[in-house]
């Protein structure tokens, strides 16, 4: 069995199609049916069922499809690992993150990355749900994971600060005032809330229950900083982390008593190799006023 012949496997499997695999693999669809059947053989028995349309999995073949990806993504691992071994100047690294924090938090640290070293190339994996991003990096997904600081990890965890969370309203909206207010005020507004399988639809549940009440709304979106926007336009409270507040926007940020603080880190499932590090490094570097924010909070 050979790495291309489980990548040609996964790539029909993710198609439904031997043709279109073909099309997207740049090969010969002769030449694609060959190496699966190859395959089959090799195995004992059939991984594709086929129908006029297109292929489906066979039981079998769903059982291999699982291994065969955490195969095809350690041999990139592997790959990539060892030219950020060889040439700390090229390579590629893959992050596996949350929307927010990709909007957020990223593009100063990518942007500082990529001036010291613009021959390396990044990759982004986002997720909706802070589990969704913990369940794919140990599945094997990414380099490195910048999210919420993980529970009960056994990686190595790098942490980044705390990020906090404020209440946007419209720059008129009546209870838009100046200082800190607590959760509470907002128990009767008619919320911008988050699509259910949106992270920080839980978030902003739990935190609602702990302070008394349930958050109410007639809009739900799945984009953190469309939540910023449909409240700055009146449609009701929204919460989001402070940092993607997009610049400009015409909007009251109302701090919250006591303040909603998230912690955040980087992890991974092994030892970060040098040019992950190296990147955690200068991650810490853009995201030092979270760390700030927090010490002077102590002090």
């Amino acid at each position: 069995m050979q790495l291309h012949q489980m990548e040609y496997f996964l790539t029909v499997a993710e198609e439904g199609s031997f043709t279109r695999a073909a099309e997207r693999l740049t090969i010969a669809q002769p030449s694609l049916s060959t190496q699966i059947a190859r395959l089959e053989r090799e195995l004992g028995g059939k991984l594709f069922e086929r129908l006029p349309r297109g292929v489906v999995l066979t039981p079998a073949g769903r059982a291999f499809q699982v291994e065969a990806q955490q195969a095809v993504l350690a041999a990139s691992r592997a790959r990539r690992a060892a030219r950020a071994t060889l040439d700390g100047n090229s390579g590629e690294i893959q992050i596996a993150t949350v929307l927010s924090i990709a909007v957020g938090l990223l593009p100063a640290s990518i942007s500082a990355w990529h001036q010291l070293r613009p021959g390396v190339t990044m990759g982004l994996h986002e997720y909706r749900h802070r589990e969704a991003l913990q369940q794919a990096v140990a599945a094997g997904i990414g380099d490195v994971a910048i999210g919420p600081t993980p529970t009960e990890w056994r990686g190595p965890v790098v942490e980044l600060g705390e990020e906090e969370f404020v209440i946007v309203l419209a720059r008129d909206a009546a209870e838009a005032t100046i200082g800190p207010r607590p959760l509470t005020d907002f128990a009767e507004s008619e919320w911008v809330l988050y699509d259910e399988s949106h992270g920080l639809s839980d978030f902003l549940d739990e935190i609602c229950a702990a302070a008394g009440f349930r958050a109410r709304g007639s809009v739900r979106t799945g984009q953190v900083e469309a939540a910023a926007r449909l409240a700055a336009a009146g449609i009701g409270p929204a919460l989001v982390p402070s940092n993607i507040v997009p610049p400009g926007l015409r909007a009251s940020i109302v701090h919250l008593d006591p303040p909603l603080l998230r912690p955040l880190a980087a992890y991974g499932r092994t030892e970060f190799s040098p040019l992950v590090d190296s990147y955690v490094r200068v991650l810490r570097q853009t995201t030092r006023h979270l760390r700030r924010k927090r010490e002077s909070a102590v002090t």
